[in-house]
């Protein structure tokens, strides 16, 4: 039998490009090529489709955060780089759009995908969309009755208005807050303020990175605890065993440099909870996966209080993929390998429907 294609598509024009390219060198390295045929397929920072050779190597020894950059376009490229999505797409059977961020995570290429008719990992066009922006996240989450931060958000537009009555409402909330872009990942943008001298500031970052920004209240003395979600044929769904993030104390939080740059913070895989704060946390995890109409994978964030308050951070709709990010990490421990994870993900998208669901 002729083996499904898979079309890897990575890279992208969003400020987590990089990022994706980490992710999809490691799928690309663990897929199954005896079950597979691999067609990685990248979009540039500028926005252009590459259809790369199979074999391609996207980290090079000397490079840490790698890129499509032309020495890897002159290198690995089938053809030149196009405004269109190239044939090698079309003709895939599957995809599996590891993009992170805007103008891909967020419901875009889905929408592409679902247009092509292309089965795809992950979530559909509107829990994409909802996963990316934190504001209509965090207000669904509350309907459903998940326990989420207090918080007000503003448009550029807003800020440029009239900033002493946005900076007016947000001091109506309780310091320490943080400061990020709507609908940003890695942490890139977010600043944590402790009084309101700092907010100005603060918000300029975050308008470097998207026209929206969120202002929340910190959750204090709490541990981080993540766990994943996954969805397969004709099973329920399942809940990997959750993990601990333990930042370490040169870094105020988990930011992109705790992240991806230094020795930033230690996972805890799996993480030291009691049973029953284990069943809690994998029970909200799927209430919150529900919520939204999530499908395939994603990751869900926590904050776990001293006092046993279980407060829902986020929800990732397509997590970090390399072999040490959190997600592969903790099915990991929960008996399922990244081979394992990948087939599971490729086989649950090919029998998915297509369309309105």
């Amino acid at each position: 039998m002729t083996k499904p294609q898979v079309a890897v598509i990575f890279g992208g024009i969003s400020n987590e490009h990089e990022i994706s390219c980490l992710s999809a060198a490691s799928i690309l390295r663990e897929i199954n090529r005896e079950k597979y045929s691999v067609q990685p397929i990248g979009i540039t920072k500028a926005g252009s489709w590459v259809a790369f050779k199979t074999e391609l190597e996207i980290i090079k020894s000397n490079e840490k955060l790698p890129s499509i950059d032309q020495d890897l376009i002159n290198q690995f490229a089938v053809s030149a780089p196009t405004l269109n999505p190239p044939l090698e797409l079309v003709n895939s059977q599957v995809a599996f759009p590891i993009l992170h961020g805007a103008w891909g995570e967020d419901g875009t290429i889905q929408g592409l995908l679902e247009l092509q008719q292309i089965p795809y990992v992950g979530s559909g066009v509107l829990a994409s969309a909802i996963g990316m922006n934190k504001p209509l996240m965090k207000l669904l989450f509350r309907k459903a009755g998940l326990l989420v931060s207090n918080w007000c958000d503003f448009s550029s537009a807003n800020w440029i208005a009239d900033k002493a009555n946005v900076l007016s409402d947000i001091n109506k909330l309780s310091f320490p807050l943080f400061v990020k872009p709507a609908r940003g990942g890695s942490s890139l943008g977010i600043s944590k303020v402790t009084d309101s001298n700092q907010l100005s500031q603060a918000i300029e970052l975050a308008l470097r990175h998207d026209p929206r920004f969120l202002v929340e209240e910190a959750v204090l003395n709490a541990r981080e605890i993540e766990c994943g979600v996954l969805a397969q044929v004709d099973m329920p769904l399942r809940v990997s065993v959750p993990a601990e993030i333990k930042v370490h104390a040169n870094h105020d939080f988990y930011d992109y440099k705790a992240k991806y740059l230094a020795d930033g913070a230690e996972l805890i895989v799996p993480a030291p909870l009691s049973k029953d704060q284990v069943s809690q946390i994998q029970d909200l995890a799927l209430m919150a996966f529900k919520s939204i109409g999530c499908e395939g994978l994603a990751r869900v964030d926590f904050f776990l209080k001293e006092d046993g308050e279980i407060y829902l951070n986020e929800i990732n709709t397509m997590p970090g993929f390399t072999s040490i990010s959190m997600y592969p990490r903790t099915f990991a421990a929960s008996g399922v390998n990244y081979q394992e994870l990948i087939d599971a993900l490729l086989t649950e998208a090919m029998n998915r429907s297509s369309g309105l669901r």
